[in-house]
Formats: C-alpha cells, structure tokens, sequence
C-alpha cells in the first residue's frame, strides 16, 4: 500500500524522506507508522517540514499540516521554557526552596527541596505509592495538595527519577504561584499567539477535532528493576489519568503530559533555544537564560527510567545517549510513545518528531534517531 507523504523535503535532505518513508514501511507490528510528521529548522529557517499517513486508525483523514498531535512527555520541553523564563525575568531562581513560593510544599520533609531539584526529578516525588483515585490527575489543586503532603521515596538530591505526570503538577504550581496564570494560559497568551504557534497544555473543545486518534504501543515498555519509584510513576492502576475519557483527557491542562503540537511549531519554539533566545525577531528567553536553563543539573543512573541521564532544568542532555543527533550540548525531550523534540546551539539546529502509532521505547524511539541522525547527513 503506498502511504501518502507530503511536505517540503529539499534534495540536500533526500536521506531524510527516504528515512521518513522507511519508517512507514517497518514491521506490521507496531514499529510502523500510521501518520508522523517530522520538521527541522536551521538557522531560524524551516528546511524539513515531512507528514505522511493518516490521522486516524481507519485511514480515512490524512495527517495533514493542521493536525495535532498528542506528545506526551515531550510536553515537559515547553514547561521547562516556561519556568526558564521566570528564571531569566528575575521572579523566580533555580537554586531557590520551593518552599518560598509554594509554603505547604515544605510538608514531610521537603523544606530544603530546591526549584532545580524538582526540575530535575530529584526531588523523590515520581508518582503516589498509595492507593489513590486515578480521577485525582483531573482536579489540580487535590493533585498539588497530595503532592505537597508527600514524603520523598528517596533522599532528594541524591539521584533522579523520573516523574512522568507528577512533574507537571510540582513545575506547573511553582509557575502558578509565581506567575498567576497556569502554563497552558501563559502558553498561548506569552507565546504561542502572538507568535502563532500551533501548541497547546489543554486543548480547547473548538480544536478536538484537529487531534491525531492514537494507536497505543503493542508491548509493554522495558522498565529494568521494579523498585519503588518506579512502581508510583508507571505501575499502579492510578499511575496515570483514568476513568474521565479522551475528550476529558485533551481538555485538561497537564503540563508533563498532554500537550498537542504540530511537529513544525515545536520545532520552530525549540529554534530559539538553538540561537539566541529569540523566533521571528521576539525575544523569548536571553542567551544567558538558555545556558541557565540546560546546564547539567545530575547525572547519573535514572532511578525509574533504564537509562543513564545527563538532566537540566526539565531537559534530558543529550549525552550520553545521544537519542538527538551527534551535538554534545544538544538537549529535549521525549514523550511517551516516540515524539520527541530537540536543540542543538552548536548548529543552530532544532527539530520535532511526531507520530500517533506509539512504540514502545521509553526513549530513543528508533523511528526518531534515524530521522535525526538522517538529517544531520543533510547539513
């Protein structure tokens, strides 16, 4: 069957469009395709905008430039901007208590637990050990409460792990006890509107009908040891959001876990931080603000994920893993499923990947890599 694929793929890219069809035509089983996009910018200039398939499992509505994509974690790469940005604006700083702007976060423990910390999973907190009302995820202020009661799983600060949902709720209320706004609302009112962005932390009901339908992974993931931590991120039945359906799901606002994109518009924001902090002439971070933000904050075996990861302030560095191309101060981030997003300030390079047939590789999706890796051969 020939997949339709559109886009703009120039010939000093054609490795690219030849690993883009590739990946649609991988094993049946799950390691295919069933609609991507995949978008590079160099030097501020959109030179890889590829998509192909459907956005839909019974192949009938193409995956086009307006559809959206759920990308899970990769969110986590916008929030971690958006904390960035409060850093750079001199209202918040990373080796700052969260316990200054968020006072009941210093419950059981926790007083000392720095803004990097949290943005670097090292604070302990990857998921709620007990039995809790999946439904919780849906109510923000339950969810931060719970969270603010919590004692850590390890010692913060002496390893990471890493937190799946719950990193979106500790960033996402440091942000709102700050800012005032919620990240989605920030999102789209600092950034993604005045810049028009295709990028969202809650979809509105007026654009549900733009979102990729998902077909979900066929194995399981490969977890390594099943310690504590990583039974509360990914383990229990209320490790994720459950019970209130898609629709319910799409509409709140989870900043480490529901955003939706177009893989051009992620890769256009990621452009910034592959500069000098600014997209189409507006300043949106400084250059310091950049350094600031993805410097190594730990590394070291990740306590959940079966990885060794150099983190920053909420982005994975590139090395050792090198999942985002050849640059050793390359950073992004990875979503559950295969999205992923990245930046690379030696190149000035930036890209996105986006899918809704979800693998199972908790990073490091091999449909990815081959399209990065395919797109460095181009430059």
């Amino acid at each position: 069957m020939t997949v339709p694929i559109s886009g703009y793929c120039p010939e000093r890219f054609a490795a690219v469009r030849a690993a883009f069809e590739a990946n649609f035509e991988a094993a049946p089983h799950g390691a295919g395709e069933l609609g991507a996009r995949f978008s590079l910018v160099f030097d501020g200039e959109v030179v890889v905008d590829l998509m192909g398939g459907y956005a839909d499992r019974k192949h009938q509505t193409l995956f086009g430039p307006d559809t959206l994509t759920p990308v899970f974690s990769t969110t986590k790469a916008i929030a971690a901007l958006l904390i960035a940005r409060l850093v750079d604006q001199g209202r918040l700083a990373y080796d700052q208590p969260v316990s200054e702007v968020w006072p009941e976060f210093a419950q059981a423990g926790k007083g000392a637990i720095t803004v990097e910390q949290v943005m670097s999973h090292q604070d302990g907190l990857s998921g709620f050990p007990d039995e809790t009302d999946p439904a919780i995820w849906f109510d923000w202020d339950a969810t931060c409460a719970k969270l603010a009661a919590m004692a850590p799983l390890w010692p913060p600060g002496t390893a990471s792990g890493y937190h799946p949902i719950t990193f979106g709720f500790t960033a996402g209320e440091i942000f709102r006890r700050v800012d005032g706004r919620t990240m989605g609302q920030a999102l789209r009112q600092d950034i993604a509107e005045p810049l028009g962005l295709d990028l969202w932390i809650g979809l509105p009901d007026s654009e549900h009908d733009r979102a990729a339908e998902l077909q979900r992974p066929s194995a399981m993931p490969t977890f390594g040891e099943l310690n504590d931590a990583v039974k509360a991120a990914f383990m229990t039945k209320w490790a994720a959001p459950g019970g209130r359906g898609t629709a319910e799901w799409r509409r709140v606002e989870i900043p480490s876990a529901n955003g939706h994109a177009t893989a051009r518009d992620l890769a256009r924001l990621m452009s910034a931080l592959a500069g000098d902090g600014t997209l189409d002439g507006v300043s949106l971070i400084s250059p310091a603000g950049i350094t600031a933000a993805t410097r190594q904050r730990i590394i070291g075996q990740d306590l959940v994920l079966p990885f060794t990861i150099s983190w920053a302030a909420g982005y994975m560095r590139n090395v050792p893993n090198m999942f985002y191309g050849p640059g050793t101060r390359t950073f992004g981030h990875s979503g559950w499923g295969g999205s992923c997003v990245f930046a690379d300030p030696e190149r000035g390079v930036a890209g996105a990947y986006v899918m809704n047939r979800q693998g199972s590789d908790l990073i490091g999706d091999p449909r990815s890599v081959r399209l990065i890796n395919a797109a460095y051969e181009g430059l």
